[in-house]
């Protein structure tokens, strides 16, 4: 059983602000469906998404997206045999009271985000959700490319030369060749992010899985 982004209750949260509406965790729940899931060998059920209005199951594997306020997955604390699918190490520690936490670097569709390159013809973007950005001063030139689709995203970030950016949308600017600017206080070495396809992902998170699993 897998619960994803296509479940109604998601969907239904989605539309409910604009902002949601392009959520990153949206595309890499998109990922994990069809990049990493049929790569992976386990009879476990999978939670790509967080919304607790779709319940849970036993013996599942879940993906934090949070990793600023991981509490809000509490609500599964009511289920068992859970393994926890942190793209940053940090949020290990945060999550071990729900089950078993695991490190899997955060990863993209390589190739998908690769056919945007084009040449670089605007200067500094920031690129994320405007949450994330609170409270930090950027440079009075920076453009912030926030909530659209994703495909109009990446053709726009192409374009930039550098960018300030973390998480997936830090990898997927390593992907375009934008130089990455630190800007959130938690990341500062932008050497942290590692680029990594979603199908390299599958394969280290299988081999994590059999060493939890037998």
């Amino acid at each position: 059983m897998i619960i994803d982004h296509t479940h109604k209750a998601y969907v239904d949260k989605q539309l409910l602000s604009p902002q949601n509406m392009w959520n990153g965790a949206y595309y890499y729940s998109r990922e994990i469906v069809q990049n990493i899931i049929p790569l992976v060998d386990t009879d476990r059920n999978w939670i790509t998404i967080n919304v607790p209005a779709a319940g849970g199951f036993d013996h599942s594997i879940v993906f934090i997206h949070n990793n600023l306020h991981p509490e809000y997955y509490a609500w599964l604390k009511q289920y068992k045999d859970l393994v926890l699918v942190c793209g940053i190490p940090e949020t290990c520690e945060k999550v071990k009271f729900l089950g078993t936490p695991i490190y899997l670097p955060l990863s993209i569709d390589v190739a998908e985000v690769q056919q945007y390159k084009c040449e670089k013809i605007m200067d500094v973007a920031y690129v994320g959700r405007k949450p994330k950005r609170k409270g930090i001063e950027f440079p009075k030139n920076t453009v912030f490319l926030e909530n659209m689709p994703r495909k109009m995203l990446l053709k726009k970030l192409a374009q930039y030369r550098y960018a300030f950016a973390v998480g997936r949308c830090a990898l997927e600017c390593i992907a375009l060749d934008t130089k990455l600017l630190a800007y959130d206080p938690r990341f500062p070495d932008t050497d942290r992010w590692q680029l990594l396809d979603n199908r390299d992902a599958a394969i280290m998170l299988n081999d994590m899985l059999k060493e939890i699993d037998g």
